[in-house]
């Protein structure tokens, strides 16, 4: 059945649509007996307000966009819990859409929460995304913006990050400590920030304790299929470099693919070769070995994130000046069997 409409309330209680609408909002000049007769009706007939007639009046639609890379990797999915707790607590619907890393995919999908007036936008950039003029585009709009996870240094809006360097400094430094020397880095894309921030914080641990750096010992996994790329990446570097002992993945799932060969040619982990993740998804716990990873506080940037893009949302509809804010969160190492 078609969601009814106050007209058809209306007729069948022989009364006008303003008074339908009004008592439907509770107004004090209706009685109090066409009130309840008009809010059984609505009961009976499953009646719910159309949104869109309200968001002309309000000027609100009750909805934000939230574009992520990807869906399948347990860092995201963390994410989006956070972002739908939030969004709930203040009876907000939320569109997801995901680019694929795709920058293409990722403009149009901007393009289409534009068009449908979501009163705010969170987004995580592809791997392709080197240029932000789209991102330019919603702030022109007067759309509220807030940037996570992978992020432009240069757009300016709201940004909700984890200190990615300091946390593969910390990874790459325990490895040292622990007296591994040969550390093989399999890292990300070449433009998204955290793929280059997890890189310079390889770099800098190596220096700080006295390694050379080796650029022949850093793989790039950018075909955006990570556990292939670590899989394929560990048979090149086993091969090519058969003295590591160690290896640092930009991502968790590049780390279960590193794990998954080793396993298939019998290299011990992590007597022979050591296997560092990022991020602490489900996977790193439950294969074997487990994965000694960085935690990534998932949900609570998602929850962060949607917190302040709502306390955006609230001053602009004040006319309130708006002060951006750029919140780090706290990382950890977990150690597991890999080292």
């Amino acid at each position: 059945m078609n969601n009814p409409t106050l007209k058809e309330i209306a007729l069948q209680l022989g009364i006008s649509i303003t008074t339908v609408s009004k008592a439907l909002k509770g107004y004090s000049d209706v009685s109090e007996k066409t009130k309840k007769a008009v809010v059984d009706l609505a009961h009976q007939l499953n009646y719910s307000p159309n949104s869109f007639a309200v968001n002309l009046r309000t000027k609100e639609s009750k909805t934000i966009g939230l574009i992520i890379p990807t869906v399948i990797h347990n860092f995201f999915s963390n994410v989006i819990e956070g972002v739908l707790e939030e969004a709930e607590k203040r009876d907000y619907m939320v569109i997801l859409l995901q680019s694929n890393e795709k920058l293409e995919l990722e403009k149009k999908q901007i393009d289409l929460l534009l068009n449908k007036r979501v009163d705010g936008i969170l987004i995580s950039l592809s791997n392709e995304t080197g240029e932000f003029e789209h991102l330019k585009a919603i702030l022109s709009h007067n759309t509220p913006l807030v940037l996570f996870d992978k992020i432009a240094k240069l757009v300016n809006c709201s940004k909700v990050t984890i200190n990615d360097k300091k946390a593969a400094y910390d990874a790459v430094s325990y490895l040292i400590k622990k007296g591994y020397k040969k550390i093989a880095h399999f890292r990300g894309s070449y433009l998204p920030q955290n793929s280059i921030d997890r890189f310079l914080g390889y770099k800098k641990a190596l220096e700080d304790h006295n390694i050379s750096y080796d650029s022949s010992l850093v793989f790039v996994c950018d075909n955006n299929m990570d556990f292939e790329d670590g899989y394929e990446n560990a048979k090149k570097v086993v091969d090519t470099h058969p003295e590591i002992d160690a290896i640092f993945a930009v991502t968790d799932l590049v780390a279960i693919g590193v794990i998954k060969y080793l396993n298939e040619v019998g290299i011990a982990i992590p007597k022979q070769i050591a296997v560092f993740g990022f991020s602490n998804w489900f996977m790193s716990s439950v294969i074997s070995p487990k994965l000694s990873t960085i935690d990534q506080p998932g949900f609570e940037i998602g929850r962060k994130s949607a917190s302040i893009l709502f306390d955006e949302i609230t001053l602009k509809k004040n006319n309130s000046p708006v002060v951006f804010q750029s919140i780090e969160l706290e990382t950890s190492i977990i150690v597991r069997e890999s080292t």
